[in-house]
């Protein structure tokens, strides 16, 4: 089938684009920069000759949106604001002009939009939106209004046609250079993946493979619609996290960090705590309910894995470099 991945370029874009292609299908990439033949330039904003690749797909997972790993300076939340609700609003138009609009469209969304708690976990029918929370930075407020602002212009688009899925997911995991996963890695490497701020708040994640099946899932489940959570069972406690982390890589310490540590070390990161500190304990009840099975439930089976393919990359990026080295 044709699928179009606007925002295609990203981590996750990256990890569907190749599961995709490699399944036989036929993936065009929306992307401000193209480089390869099967991408196709957009600005994200405005219709143009662009939305030709959306008239006639089957599926189109929208992925567009500024990156979360910055600094949450107001010019960057605005940023982040305007790129996902833009993006989404002119998705939307295509598919509407559409003579033959695609079947579904899977519209990425984000776990942040649910509260900072510890007491028990959120899925889409008892979990409890965040933005009210106290005790908490004002601006994470601001997150769940993107998120919700996200999910809002998707179901207000007029497609009678097209089945629409927000895909709230957790933070996705794989060996990918620059993912979440591999910073989180080289933290457990030099021995700095101990608890953040007591390391009580839940980590939600997904192994890149689920994530994968997932949204292959749901392309097939004609009978979902709407918010459905892509989250593994299993969202544990930071410090519990980070210990099998660093247990599955062979690190036997580390170093806890305190709240002003945590700034310090996301400032030099370019990067925001939110990301480290907001409690995201979420879990996928939609998807259960539907009969999805997880390959990867639990987090120290995951780990493993992603661990394992870490080091064969590296391996083989290493080998890359003797053989180039020797030219």
């Amino acid at each position: 089938m044709k699928i179009v991945l606007p925002g295609g370029t990203g981590q996750v874009g990256t990890i569907l684009d190749r599961a995709l292609s490699a399944a036989g299908h036929e993936v065009v990439v929306l992307t401000r920069r193209p480089r390869r033949p099967q991408d196709v330039a957009w600005d994200g904003a405005t219709l143009g000759p662009w939305a030709g690749a959306v008239d006639g797909a089957e599926v189109v997972v929208n992925l567009a949106g500024r990156s979360v790993s910055c600094r949450y300076t107001p010019e960057n939340l605005r940023a982040m604001m305007d790129s996902r609700v833009d993006s989404t609003r002119v998705v939307g138009e295509a598919i509407a002009a559409a003579r033959r609009p695609p079947k579904v469209w899977l519209q990425m969304s984000t776990a942040t939009v649910y509260a900072h708690r510890f007491d028990a976990a959120n899925d889409e029918t008892t979990g409890v939106v965040g933005g009210t929370e106290s005790g908490v930075p004002d601006y994470w407020a601001y997150s769940v209004e993107i998120a919700k602002n996200w999910e809002r212009t998707q179901a207000e688009a007029p497609t009678p046609d097209t089945r629409k899925v927000a895909l709230r997911a957790a933070m996705v995991m794989s060996p990918d250079r620059g993912g979440v996963f591999d910073v989180l890695l080289r933290l457990a490497r030099l021995g700095l993946g101990g608890p953040v701020a007591g390391g009580g708040q839940y980590v939600s994640w997904i192994h890149d493979e689920d994530f994968v099946r997932a949204v292959e899932f749901l392309i097939a489940r004609e009978d979902v619609a709407g918010a459905v959570n892509l989250a593994a069972p299993g969202p544990l406690p930071q410090r519990e996290f980070m210990r099998v982390l660093r247990r599955t890589w062979g690190v036997p310490v580390g170093l806890p960090a305190t709240r002003w540590m945590a700034e310090a070390g996301a400032f030099a990161l370019r990067s925001d705590t939110e990301l480290l500190l907001k409690s995201r304990r979420v879990v996928p009840g939609r998807l259960r309910d539907a009969g999805f099975a997880f390959a990867w439930a639990g987090w120290e089976g995951a780990a493993g894995d992603l661990v394992r393919r870490a080091r064969a990359a590296r391996a083989g990026s290493g080998r890359h470099r003797a053989r180039v080295g020797g030219d």
